[in-house]
């Protein structure tokens, strides 16, 4: 393993793995490009696209076995489920308290993460893309204030194909035929010339622009077409910012 992947990982991190991979390597038929990308030294955020709830085993099947176990942003609500909740605190992976008091734990150790040396996975849009095709949305500034404090690289990932085994919002999984799951790791995202001005919200929605800017290119070049001009904006929709937003419609139609 990589630099990123050297430290030996919690017993609840192995624990994961050995039950997630296996089942990855089963379910799923794999394209990986520009794992090149990915720093061999020092710690890094990596950012991909969100598509379906199973797409973060699918994101972090490609990190692990590119070197770089990955440690997670999740919604709290996720460390409360039963056992799960306990494998993830174990793994050493990160809770976000949203719209609480407690919404700046998740930043600083995100942050202390980045300067162990982790491969930190932050998903920029915070939630499910709403957009009608599946493409990027407008981004949260977490992980370019993360990117801002820490001068860390900023590795843009896209990924497609998980939506076919799990639809957006759906618990019921199409298991076979296998699932082709496309993931392209793009360059680093060039945030240097914002490092030494004061931190705004101007500031950080130009990084998580280009942040988002960057997955959408490898978007793009996976799916061989053009993204929309505009990108979506859950606020100008009038949607809610988290939950299945499709009402009056079967889950996942």
């Amino acid at each position: 393993m990589t630099a990123s992947g050297a430290r030996p990982l919690p017993f609840a991190y192995r624990l994961a793995v050995a039950i997630v991979r296996p089942l990855m390597l089963l379910l799923t038929k794999r394209t990986w490009r520009g794992t090149e990308h990915l720093p061999t030294s020092g710690g890094f955020i990596v950012c991909p696209n969100h598509l379906s709830y199973a797409d973060p085993f699918t994101f972090a099947h490609f990190l692990y076995d590119s070197g770089h176990p990955p440690y997670f942003l999740g919604k709290e609500a996720v460390f409360r489920i039963p056992v799960a909740g306990a494998i993830l605190r174990g793994a050493q992976q990160i809770p976000v308290y949203r719209n609480t008091g407690r919404a700046a734990d998740a930043f600083r150790a995100a942050v202390a993460a980045v300067n162990e040396g982790k491969c930190v996975g932050v998903y920029p849009e915070g939630t499910l893309t709403r957009d009608p095709d599946l493409w990027p949305m407008v981004g949260k500034t977490g992980a370019a204030r993360i990117a801002l404090t820490t001068r860390c690289p900023v590795i843009p990932v896209a990924q497609w194909g998980p939506q076919d085994m799990l639809a957006p919002y759906s618990k019921k999984p199409k298991l076979f035929p296998r699932t082709r799951v496309q993931m392209s790791a793009g360059p680093p995202v060039d945030l240097s010339d914002l490092y030494d001005q004061p931190v705004t919200g101007a500031l950080l929605r130009q990084a998580t622009d280009r942040i988002v800017d960057a997955i959408t290119v490898q978007l793009e070049g996976i799916r061989g077409e053009k993204a929309p001009a505009e990108r979506f904006d859950t606020r100008k929709a009038g949607l809610p910012e988290t939950g299945n937003f499709h009402r009056g419609t079967k889950e996942g139609s």
